[in-house]
């Protein structure tokens, strides 16, 4: 995956919580922090976002986005 986003961290998912269209996945960037995203279902679905998937948080502003390989 290439972006230009500089604000990368790796993770792994502890959890998915979905909502009516909304879910909050939770990831794990080590040294026991946790970060929050929320993103769509859809999203969630498109992505095979689940626990223990690696992932890669991309801050940007005031929003994450999850992106995988």
């Amino acid at each position: 995956m290439r972006i230009s986003a500089r604000n990368q961290i790796k993770g792994t998912v502890v959890e998915v919580k979905k909502g009516a269209t909304t879910s909050h996945v939770r990831v794990d960037i080590g040294g026991g922090q946790i970060l929050t995203s929320s993103i769509t279902n859809e999203a969630v679905d498109e992505l095979g976002i689940k626990a223990k998937s690696a992932v890669t948080v991309i801050v940007k502003a005031s929003d994450m986005i999850i992106g995988v390989d």
